[in-house]
Formats: structure tokens, sequence, C-alpha cells
């Protein structure tokens, strides 16, 4: 049976359908998709990410711990600040994709994805051997809230009541604790500490959409009031704008023209993190022991077989998950891993992964080339182009 958020009678009193989502019974949508994605897009919508994991680190080896167990230096990551990484296995497949915040002193928390959370806890619990540190998964204690668009900021200013820690790093002033300060100043990939609808909060701007976007950490309670109340405020802020309340499959057709990759699509165990083109996480340089280490570092001066393209197609056939990408002779050159019809560009695109060699100059994938995509026994000519399809203005 399929695990429900502390928001899950909301939802159904909002009219979502639903679908099991890593375990969890999830909003796909609540109306037209449409209208979801274009929502974030153009003003602001809102998004249930309970489903998320929590798993707090603390403890004096809290860093040198995370730093063994994930393949980034998070030791460098200031208080106040987070960064995105990778928990890999020994021989370099990628577990999960994660972020990590630096809460405090010796005070970690690590967001892996709903799917792969127990997994993660598992790992890290079993790497915590031999360090002075505690690993909780808190995940059933907290609720997860996004809010994402370009008038997500200004949903923020009105709902947040005030700022009770805003670490330097965070990019708030140090003698200015005001909401507007506060919020003005949070960088991308940092969080600040307060309180929205009398609920204390974590208050983060990260995302998963490829616009401005804030997500909001807050306690489940007893009786799930406190995510309830946070959600509410959100959508009474934002109702001026138009903000509507968001599910899944709006979820995945922004992260797609943002170009984003999707565990169990373009990130597996079969996979490392060189394979996935995120070598550059991987601390292999400034760092001389972590799980993973010499399979990644061997995969980085090997290079990589593959790798992973953007496509854009014609017309309103999408290609799909597992559709074969072939040559104009037919020969197949890889697969596509994730693909949609663009609400925003208004034609389809995917990502998919081909051979390293074709993408060479003048290789049959290189950027420009145009190759086909087999849909359902069908060629399709999709054109080579480099990733995002669609980057919001600065």
């Amino acid at each position: 049976m399929s695990k429900e958020t502390a928001l899950h009678a909301v939802h159904e009193a909002l009219g979502a359908r639903f679908t099991d989502f890593g375990g969890w019974d999830m909003p796909l949508k609540y109306g037209k998709e449409l209208e979801e994605h274009r929502a974030v897009r153009e003003a602001v919508g809102v998004f249930d990410l309970s489903h998320m994991g929590e798993v707090r680190v603390t403890g004096p080896d809290a860093a040198a711990y995370l730093d063994h167990a994930l393949i980034s230096r998070i030791s460098a990551v200031k208080i106040g600040k987070a960064k995105y990484s990778m928990i890999c296995t020994a021989d370099g497949g990628i577990i999960d994709d994660l972020i990590t915040y630096h809460l405090g002193e010796d005070d970690y928390l690590v967001i892996p994805n709903a799917g792969n959370a127990p997994a993660v806890f598992a790992a890290l619990t079993e790497r915590a051997a031999g360090f002075d540190v505690t690993v909780t998964d808190r995940t059933d204690e907290i609720s997860l809230i996004a809010v994402q668009g370009p008038k997500a900021a200004d949903v923020m200013l009105q709902i947040i009541d005030e700022v009770t820690d805003a670490p330097e790093a965070s990019g708030a002033s140090s003698d200015d604790n005001s909401v507007a300060a506060a919020v003005a100043g949070l960088g991308y990939y940092a969080a600040f500490a307060g309180t929205i609808a009398g609920v204390p909060a974590l208050i983060a701007r990260t995302g998963y959409t490829g616009e401005d976007g804030f997500e909001i950490f807050v306690g489940n309670g007893a009786d799930g009031a406190a995510p309830k109340a946070v959600w509410d405020a959100v959508l009474a802020a934002g109702e001026r704008d138009g903000v509507l309340p968001c599910g899944l499959a709006a979820r995945d057709t922004l992260r797609l023209e943002a170009g984003m990759p999707l565990y169990g699509n373009e990130l597996s165990r079969d996979l490392t993190p060189v394979d996935a083109g995120l070598g550059v996480l991987a601390a292999t340089k400034s760092k001389d022991e972590f799980v993973g280490r010499d399979a990644i570092l061997a995969a980085k001066e090997k290079g990589t077989t593959q790798i992973r393209i953007g496509l854009v197609g014609e017309g309103k056939r999408a290609a799909r998950g597992g559709y074969p990408i072939l040559d104009a002779d037919g020969n197949r050159l890889g697969e596509v891993t994730s693909g949609a019809l663009s609400p925003t560009l208004g034609y389809p695109v995917a990502m998919g992964y081909v051979g390293t060699a074709d993408v060479a100059e003048g290789g049959a994938a290189a950027e420009g080339a145009t190759v086909t995509v087999d849909i359902r026994g069908k060629a399709y000519p999709y054109t080579v182009v480099a990733l995002p399809f669609y980057a919001r203005e600065k």
C-alpha cells in the first residue's frame, strides 16, 4: 500500500488525480497538466514534495563522514548553503542524486529522492561505522512544499512571518534579518530558518523546474496541521498571480525542458557520474578517499563510452523513454531516456544516451545532426541540440 503525505486529504479536496511514485500516493495533476506547467513558467505553482526523503546527520565527525559517504566535498559547504551531489556504490554506480544542506555546526540534512530514500538511508547507516555521527531518518516527520515560478519570491515575501536564523553564507545580511533582506539575499542552493503561518520552517532556494523557486521544510507535528497551514498560506498569497497546485506530470515536463536528469531515467546504478555527464561532482582531486572514488577516477581517466544528448523534433509525436535512437541508415545509436511534447516550446523534446564517438564532429549524433527515433515502428526525425531546451531569463 502506498504511503500518504500529511497533505493527502488537502489534495483529495482539490480534486487531484493520484499515482504511485516511489511508494507514495502522490498528485499526478489537479486539472489540466498544461495549465499547471504554464503556471510555473509564467507565474507560480506549488508542489507537495513530502515524498522526498530527509536524513539528518549530526555529530563531531559529520563533515568528514559525509566526505566519505558522498562523492563531493561536503566539508567545504558553509553553514547556510547546500550542495547537489551523489551517493555511489564502491564500483561507481549511482545509488541516488541528492542535496545536502549544512544547517549548523556538525549538523546536516540530506535529501534523497523518494524511491531511493530507503536505499540511501541504509547506505548512509552502513557508512557511518567508525565515525562519531548520528544518522536519523526523518522522512515521516517532515513535509516539503515547493513554490516555483517567476512570482515565487513575491509569494514568499507575503507568507514569511520572520527570519529566525540567516547564516551569513546564505546570502542574507547579518545585520538585517528582515524578511525582505533575507529573501532578496538568499542565493541559489542556500537556506535560512524562519516562520511561515506561525510554523517554524527551513526555507531554501533550489528547485527542479528551471524557474526561480523555494522549498519549505516543516515538521508534520501530531496532526499534520503545520504543513496544511503553510500550503494554504501559499495558495492565498499567490491567488492574485494565478497560483495553481501542481502535480508530478507538470513537474516532469518542467524538469525535462530544463534538461535536468531524473533518477531511473537518466541516472541509475548502471551508470557512473562520469557516464551521466556529471563527473564534475566527484571530488577526485580534493579528496583522497570516498566510496566509489577509484572507480569514478578510472572512469574519468578512461572516458565514458556514452553521453547524454538533447533532441528536438517536429509535429506532436513525442519520443518516450526506451525508444531507439537511429542514424540515417537505421543503425542503433542509443536510446531515449525521457521525452515529451514541450508545453513551453510547442514541439517534442527528449534526452537520451548515445555512443561518445557518435557526438564527435561529423558524427551521426553531433550537435546539429539529424537522427531518427523509432516511435512504435515509424521513424521520426529529431535534431541533436545542446541542453537545456529552456532557460529562464535571469
